[in-house]
């Protein structure tokens, strides 16, 4: 095996034992990353010469003192919204062509401190108002969208041109592009990661977590994210994955409406496979999920013009055109709105906060659908209605912004055409170690955890499903552009 095909928890081991160095796994993936990104375009800048530096100077600090910890000499990407001291921040985004970071990010501070190697930025939506990425392609299949708005985030982990990289969490930004791509993304609870540093798209519902390929690195990613806040986060995860006497809830509604039926397969098998492993199934019903399009779209838009106000004004024309609409739109809403939206959050969050007392853990679709041929504006459903493609992605992981709870989703197959399928996890405030748990002890059952994305940079069809739980009925959707 190859040292950018190890997980992050692999390579640690491997530094560890002396059978691998910071140097030779960060040349593997910098050579990977040059290999794939024509293709996939994950990157807005690889500092190749800054990360082999610093990956030499981590060699030199393990010799000399030993291991900091587990992520000690990993190479990593950052999503362009998180500042590092002396680069630039760019958003992808022409307004911020010029702009470099005077003062690194409390994230970066605290992953410089692990002694993780940056490796560059990666892409996001423009300032992170979208659920596809458009510049990044997914790392499954070219002609498929990469999901959005840490597009680059997941598509440099799933092709191995990252071992970890980190993304933002506004409406699903991790967990979207996350199961697009078959890997691990984690939206902590609101504010346990410092957002200080890291540009805001809306400052209420805007979360930092970790994307990666399996829960194990997840969890040690979050370890150096949180500090001393949460301290321990890895060390549950060393159990014999039993899950008995903990509540699953199966969502009665919502999460299964309007999903395709090879992506309810998949993840009613891996529910399924949580009961194996001793877990109760509880169904539940999911409060107020009526008003939670509203609500999201009623915080968003309102804090993410306030944000852009100046710049918006002065020019307009550097912004992409499907962000300018949105951030206009936003000029247009009265501050009553915000405040009725604001209103309905307070309740929604009662209501999850009383409906999650009866269950440790839902479990749920991360997205209804798999990733999109690119080019795909809506689809339409079985029922006869029509929905946006970006709709579709944000509407099932709205509500864990929306509440602030902590969300993981994990990989638990694919689709008839081969592409990744998410199972998201949804647990109580500061929950993440059973969150992280449950997506441990179901990613313990699968012989393909871990994986890389088969072919990354490629156009065409991946490699057909082989692993355990993959389903094969045909979708009911139908692509309308």
């Amino acid at each position: 095996m190859r040292p950018y095909e190890l997980t992050l928890a692999a390579a640690a081991a491997a530094i560890r034992a002396g059978e691998l160095s910071p140097v030779e796994l960060t040349d593997s993936v910098l050579e990977r990353a040059e290999a794939v990104e024509d293709g996939l375009h994950a990157f807005v800048t690889v500092r190749a010469d800054e990360a082999r530096a610093a990956a030499t100077r981590a060699a030199h600090e393990i010799a000399a003192d030993g291991l900091r910890g587990p992520l000690h000499g990993i190479p990593m990407g950052l999503k362009d919204l998180i500042d590092v001291k002396g680069q630039p921040t760019t958003a992808s985004s022409a307004v911020r062509v010029d702009h470099i970071a005077d003062a690194d990010s409390t994230v970066a501070t605290r992953l410089a401190d692990a002694g993780a190697v940056l490796l560059g930025k990666t892409h996001t939506h423009e300032f992170a108002y979208g659920l596809t990425t458009p510049q990044t392609r997914n790392a499954w299949d070219a002609e498929r969208v990469a999901g959005g708005s840490s597009g680059g985030s997941a598509v440099a982990v799933a092709a191995g041109a990252a071992t970890f990289a980190l993304g933002t969490d506004t409406g699903g930004s991790i967990r979207v592009p996350a199961a697009l791509n078959g890997v691990v993304g984690l939206k902590p609870t609101y504010d346990l990661v410092p957002r200080h540093g890291v540009t805001s798209l809306s400052w209420s519902l805007d979360h930092i977590g970790p994307v990666t390929r399996t829960v194990e690195d997840a969890a040690l990613v979050l370890d150096a994210l949180t500090g001393s806040d949460l301290p321990g986060q890895s060390h549950l995860l060393h159990h014999d994955g039993d899950l008995t006497g903990l509540r699953v809830g199966v969502p009665r509604n919502y999460y299964f409406d309007r999903v395709t039926p090879d992506v309810e397969s998949a993840v009613r098998t891996a529910i399924d496979r949580l009961r194996d492993l001793g877990a109760e199934l509880v169904d539940v019903e999911i409060p107020l999920t009526r008003y939670v399009q509203a609500v999201q779209w009623g915080v968003m838009v309102p804090e993410a013009t306030s944000y852009h106000e100046r710049t918006l004004r002065a020019t307009p024309e550097l912004y992409a055109p499907d962000v300018r609409v949105l951030l206009e739109a936003g000029e247009l809403l009265l501050a009553g709105d915000y405040l009725r939206a604001q209103r309905a959050r307070t309740l929604m969050r009662r209501a999850w906060a009383r409906m999650l007392d009866a269950v440790d853990v839902v479990a749920a679709p991360t997205v209804p659908l798999t990733a999109a041929p690119t080019g795909q504006q809506s689809v339409e459903w079985a029922d006869g209605s029509v929905e946006s493609v970006s709709d579709s992605y944000v509407r099932l992981s709205a509500p864990a912004n929306i509440t602030g709870v902590p969300a993981l989703t994990v990989p638990v197959g694919q689709d008839r055409a081969g592409l990744p399928i998410g199972m998201q996890l949804i647990g109580h405030p500061l929950g993440e170690r059973t969150v992280l748990r449950v997506g441990r002890a179901y990613e313990e059952t699968r012989a393909d955890a871990g994986r890389l994305a088969p072919g990354a940079g490629t156009v065409g069809a991946p490699t057909p499903p082989t692993a355990p739980g993959s389903p094969a009925p045909a979708p009911t959707v139908e692509a309308r552009t």
